[in-house]
């Protein structure tokens, strides 16, 4: 079974969840000040920055989509909604709002806000893998692009990001 984890936090979440990292962090602190005096108040932010960034890592862990061979399912902390593959039209590797390269599929219609699920967005490539982030983008590309050819999903490709991938990170266009 292959299973390839992708999906994009928005950044609606992402300050949700910066501020419930901000809220343990306040939860420890002040009961900490409050039994031990404004002398420890250093004491319990250090104490609820060790409770929050592991909430923090659970929550984005938890939000993402998962390519399976069955269904996407695509997750956040509350919820999970299975997705499955006869909705999908087709895959596009495009320019997103920001200039970032974005990896998305285009749906029938359903819940998604235009009908949509944005699986990767990354900068521009415009060099050989300099890093590990760079190094788990091109394996992510490359697990997603699997499965999207096992499900016989088409995608389109901008001729400016098909050279850059191939040149630079030796990623093929995808041929039919």
């Amino acid at each position: 079974m292959h299973r390839v984890h992708a999906g994009v936090v928005p950044m609606a979440r992402i300050v949700g969840y910066g501020l419930a990292a901000v809220v343990v962090i306040a939860a420890v602190t002040v009961p900490t000040v409050s039994l031990f005096g404004v002398g420890r108040i250093f004491t319990g932010i250090v104490l609820g920055a060790v409770l929050a960034v592991p909430a923090l890592v659970a929550l984005f862990k938890r939000d993402a989509v998962v390519l399976t061979d069955k269904a996407i399912h695509r997750r956040t902390p509350w919820s999970v909604t299975d997705i499955d593959w006869d909705r999908v039209i087709a895959g596009r590797f495009g320019l997103d709002e920001q200039s970032r390269w974005s990896l998305a599929l285009d749906l029938t219609e359903g819940a998604e806000p235009h009908s949509e699920i944005v699986l990767l967005s990354i900068p521009p490539v415009n060099g050989p893998i300099s890093g590990a982030y760079d190094l788990r983008k091109r394996e992510q590309i490359n697990q997603i692009r699997n499965i999207l050819r096992l499900k016989r999903i088409p995608v389109t490709v901008l001729p400016d990001i098909a050279g850059a991938l191939e040149r630079h990170w030796q990623i093929a266009p995808p041929t039919r």
